[in-house]
């Protein structure tokens, strides 16, 4: 029979994916290092046994011990899944900023979850590493790896990484691109690959707002700024950043980092985080000035499920105001209201009366309403309008819809584009979304005002 002991036998020897159609203008080789198929699904599961190991030789855990750590995620669940197989405890601090996906994964590993301001500054009480440290000082038998400084971090990637793309390869990578966040992807693969052949080139990729492109480049530190993209980047430079391995930082931003990442499950069909978007970005963008014997290999970091609430969300995207504007189509706007629109479709029947219907659109604050017969829309009515008919006219109240509605407000698909809502809404005061038949929303001018109001500013 063939098998493995436990799932940490899983861990480590992802493959190589080569990218057939992203890279179809460049003459360099791109491949993807799949490091979401490790078991829990990112690089860090590597690290997470790594670190447990370590301190297992060294004595720092013992049996019935209780590991704490910060972590925006995978380093979690990366310890997690070896805690569970081990029999270890786990206490995890993360920020706000971390994906629900995660922090829920975490728990469904068994492990207490404490969530911590992202706004908090690296030093203060309430900074997630400071909360971790305190927590496990405060926990008998506790062990706190600290990912940042544990050599056992870059020395897991010296071990493993680096040696798998050397094979894989052949020898033959010339750039290896990879994030920094903790360091020990890039300085433990850096490490070995420079080792192996001192000319290859070792990419970091880094969003906007993190410190380590001017960092590497004049050795000041600077102040970080927000940021949207999860796991890499940083306020301070960690021990196990070992900058000395990287050539060159590229920054990338959120909105291309997104893209890049949703784009690569829908043309490569790999699905991942935002973090490797940004790795994808920069490998991209290196290639475009390499020959055809190039051989780039980024990191495929983590798996797109753990981001399904964030940037694989349209919602949250426009609430960011980084969706492409492509993307915005009839249905996301009609879902994405203001919060005090209604959240499902309001109507009325041509057999209701005129006073019930008044009734209704003063009660919702609603100036105009669809009037459905059997889920069809067959008129509508303008609240300016049908008060003109009654003040002339006291009897109406009592008259079935039917008799003052006026013709129906144009219907547009939910997957319709935001341009052509725009158009139909120069003639209609409203346009109705339709889905397979259905009329399950309505769009007013008002909408779409809010909608480019709020996207001013990308």
């Amino acid at each position: 029979m063939q098998f493995h002991e436990n799932i940490l036998g899983l861990i480590g020897r992802t493959p190589l994916v080569k990218l057939s159609r992203l890279a179809r203008g460049v003459n360099a080789n791109v491949f993807a290092k799949m490091e979401s198929l490790n078991p829990g699904y990112s690089v860090k599961d590597r690290i997470g046994i790594a670190m447990i190991e370590d301190a297992e030789r060294e004595g720092l855990l013992k049996t019935g011990g209780t590991i704490v750590e910060a972590t925006s995620g995978n380093t979690g669940i990366g310890l997690a899944l070896a805690a569970a197989v081990k029999g270890y405890k786990c206490i995890f601090v993360m920020t706000d900023k971390a994906s629900v996906e995660k922090s829920r994964y975490l728990k469904a590993l068994g492990a207490d979850v404490v969530i911590t301001p992202v706004s908090a500054k690296p030093g203060t009480p309430d900074h997630y590493v400071s909360t971790a440290k305190r927590i496990a000082a405060e926990t008998p038998n506790s062990f706190y790896p600290d990912q940042y400084s544990n050599p056992a971090n870059p020395e897991a990637h010296y071990r493993t990484t680096g040696p798998e793309v050397w094979e894989q390869t052949d020898g033959k990578i010339t750039h290896f691109v990879a994030g920094l966040g903790t360091g020990g992807t890039i300085s433990g693969a850096g490490r070995f690959l420079k080792e192996k052949d001192p000319k290859i080139k070792i990419i970091g990729a880094d969003p906007y707002g993190s410190i380590f492109k001017t960092y590497k480049e004049t050795g000041k530190l600077v102040e970080a700024t927000p940021y949207l993209v999860e796991g890499i980047g940083q306020e301070i430079v960690p021990p196990n950043v070992h900058i000395k391995y990287v050539d060159e930082v590229i920054n990338v931003t959120d909105r291309e980092s997104f893209e890049m990442s949703r784009l690569l499950g829908r043309v490569e069909g790999i699905f991942c985080g935002g973090s490797t978007g940004t790795n994808l970005a920069a490998a991209l963008r290196i290639s475009q000035n390499l020959n055809e014997n190039a051989v780039v290999v980024f990191i495929v970091c983590d798996t797109g499920e753990h981001y399904l609430s964030k940037h694989h969300s349209d919602e949250w995207l426009k609430e960011k105001r980084l969706l492409e504007p492509q993307r915005i189509t009839a249905g996301l706007i009609s879902g994405t209201k203001k919060s005090q629109a209604p959240k499902s479709l309001v109507s009325v029947s041509p057999l209701d009366t005129v006073a019930e219907a008044l009734a209704k659109m003063d009660d919702l604050g609603l100036s105009q309403i669809p009037v459905l017969d059997e889920g069809r829309a067959v008129g509508s009515l303008r609240e300016n309008r049908v008060l003109a008919k009654v003040v002339r006219n006291h009897d109406l109240l009592n008259a079935p819809i039917s008799e003052v509605m006026e013709s129906s407000f144009p219907t547009v698909d939910v997957d319709a584009s935001s341009t052509e809502v725009t158009k139909r809404l120069q003639t209609s005061p409203a346009v109705l979304v339709e889905e397979y038949g259905r009329i399950i929303s309505i769009i007013t001018r008002h909408d779409v005002l809010d909608l480019k109001f709020n996207n001013a500013g990308q």
